[in-house]
């Protein structure tokens, strides 16, 4: 249980007896990753799974985008690990909404692109999900810069049904595997309109050593809103209202894959949700801005879709429906809302997001500027021998510094702890040297140009005593 709170120091995962060592063996853990120069961002074009597409890539990521199918962004690879689902059905094919709309199928080949919202029927609603132009149109794709940072231009066809069009630019520098998006809804009518724009991501959730079962490792997080509309932090839109995948504990909304198809609403206002496979420890996190005080489609601003077998009646009869992978594949679509937004004739709205590929596990607790936390930082004092300890996965590469604040709350020293990459696993277990008034600490992360990018966390130092 998140909440619970067994003995104190186990709790940050480091018991006395470990402390002892570090204490007394005064051992100052290192790494080999040293400094590295990166090679620059890079743009071609490619063929993936049978479609003409283009990469962005750096020494972290590789983005692959096939313009042709409703400008989706087709794959993420971070260290190997591929995090977007690819719709086998439907690889190295093309059908045209047009074509689609006649047989009133949804062509639904996968990745990640932008939708409109609210659904539904009627004026001012999308009956989506729905093969249309906004959907699977093709994009017109332009190169808008080759060098740091490497960014293509994605720009779709006009929508006579919503009188809407979208932009989006995609982009990734050469430090660090964030990956930034500018999307753009423009009205593209004669007449008003009323719309929020939603980027849609479908991760995969196949298990990668049977593609035929589901990954039984897999999780999303998002925080709760402390003032909620939602009497439970969140709203089960579609689905069981009791499903199992999901529980609240310490203001942290936590999903559990399975295999049930529902959609559950969040008006979470942290600007983040995360995302992550346990059985390798690949996470991303998605940051986003939330406006206090705006609209959004139905209060949420996160929304998680888990694709799966659902009930249904048959003359009365509860029957499972949907419950084979070639009929219903393994994927989870995770959401993220813009603010209803008026437009007049020819206004536009944009909205900024940004992916942070990390290594991580389903013991995610918090969310950071630099990085995300599974075990929290904790500091141990005997007589001058400061012990740190805590679990993180980082978004830059750089090192890691302990700046230690006297009772006075000034900063008395900044020691430097170690390297630190995106992607490898931090595990910190290190001791330094500080004077007898330390009373705080703070773990922060400087890149590799020696900018502090933000912190992991802070504690209170906690003295122990000769004979602890």
């Amino acid at each position: 249980m998140r909440n619970s709170e067994p003995r104190r120091a186990d709790r940050f995962g480091i018991g006395l007896r470990s402390l002892r060592v570090l204490l007394a063996a005064g051992c100052f853990a290192s790494s080999s990753l040293g400094w590295a120069s990166h090679s620059p961002c890079r743009i071609q074009a490619t063929t993936f799974e049978g479609w003409k597409a283009e990469e962005l890539f750096n020494d972290w990521v590789r983005l692959t985008v096939v313009p042709q199918l409703g400008g989706r962004l087709m794959q993420v690879e971070f260290g190997g690990h591929r995090y977007l689902f690819v719709n086998p059905k439907y690889k190295g094919k093309y059908f045209a909404p047009v074509d689609s709309a006649k047989q009133r199928e949804w062509i639904n080949y996968g990745g990640d692109k932008l939708w409109p919202l609210p659904e539904g029927h009627g004026e001012g609603y999308w009956p989506g999900p729905v093969s249309d132009v906004l959907d699977d149109g093709e994009y017109k794709l332009n190169v808008v810069s080759q060098s740091n940072p490497c960014t293509l231009r994605l720009e779709g066809p006009a929508d006579p049904a919503t009188g809407l069009q979208y932009s989006r630019e995609i982009s990734l520098g050469d430090d660090s595997p964030q990956i930034s998006f500018h999307a753009v809804m423009k009205n593209a009518s004669e007449r008003a309109i009323r719309w929020s724009m939603q980027s849609v991501t479908q991760y995969d959730t196949a298990d990668s050593r049977n593609p035929q079962d589901y990954n039984h490792d897999f999780w999303a997080f998002a925080t709760v809103n402390r003032q909620s509309a939602y009497l439970d932090g969140y709203r089960v839109r579609n689905g069981l209202a009791d499903d199992p995948s999901y529980s609240v504990g310490d203001g942290l909304f936590t999903l559990h894959w399975l295999y049930l198809e529902n959609e559950v609403w969040l008006d979470s206002d942290a600007g983040w949700l995360a995302v992550v496979d346990d059985s390798t420890k690949f996470g991303i996190v998605e940051r986003f801005q939330y406006f206090v005080g705006e609209e959004y489609p139905g209060r949420a601003s996160v929304i998680f879709y888990k694709n799966g077998a659902a009930l249904e009646l048959d003359n009365g009869v509860p029957v499972l429906r949907s419950n084979h992978p070639d009929e219903t594949p393994y994927y989870m679509e995770a959401e993220i809302n813009s603010p209803m937004m008026r437009l007049d004739p020819g206004a536009s709205y944009a909205q900024d997001t940004a992916w942070f590929p990390v290594r991580a596990g389903k013991g995610l607790l918090a969310v950071t500027q630099v990085g995300v936390v599974e075990r929290p930082l904790a500091a141990f004092l005997q007589r001058d021998r400061l012990a740190l300890a805590g679990s993180f996965g980082v978004f830059f590469a750089g090192k890691l510094k302990a700046h230690v604040f006297d009772m006075h709350g000034a900063e008395s020293n900044v020691v430097e702890l170690k390297d630190v990459d995106p992607l490898r696993e931090v595990e910190l277990n290190q001791t330094i040297t500080v004077s007898p008034g330390a009373r705080r600490v703070a773990i922060h992360l400087s890149d590799e140009q020696g900018v502090d990018r933000g912190s992991l966390g802070e504690a209170e130092i906690r003295k122990l005593g000769r004979d602890s």
